[in-house]
């Protein structure tokens, strides 16, 4: 599994790329794995504000439904409009075109409370 080392990752496995006030955020490798084969997506909206660990949308695959949770607090400023046709994006590049949200960052100062890749690595060495 990959695990870029210029993301941010928290423990309920989702990742932050940050540009300027922007972080771009979904769900890791290891989740996406674990998850199987995504079939539905239920998406933020757009101008929604949320704080750091707040449920914004859900996801389902063949094996189970989980909670999407937002890694920092800020408003959603864009969607992956994509997605909800085609789930598997997120399967098939988690970092990539699987990503699920844009946010505006409302405290850059919780990008500390994330990990790094190597510390994500050794959290999910534990699970």
């Amino acid at each position: 599994m990959v695990y870029p080392s210029d993301l941010k990752y928290s423990k309920t496995h989702q990742w932050a790329r940050v540009e300027g006030k922007i972080a771009t955020m979904g769900i890791t490798d290891y989740a996406q794995d674990q998850m199987g084969d995504l079939v539905y997506i239920e998406l933020p909206e757009t101008g929604t504000e949320f704080s750091a660990g707040d449920v914004i949308g859900s996801i389902e695959s063949v094996k189970a439904v989980s909670d999407i949770n937002s890694p920092l607090s800020g408003a959603v400023t864009e969607v992956n409009e994509a997605l909800p046709d085609a789930p598997e994006k997120i399967n098939q590049s988690p970092y990539g075109d699987g990503w699920i949200a844009k946010i505006e960052m409302g405290d850059p100062s919780e990008l500390g409370q994330l990990l790094d890749a190597d510390a994500y690595q050794e959290f999910i060495a534990t699970l």
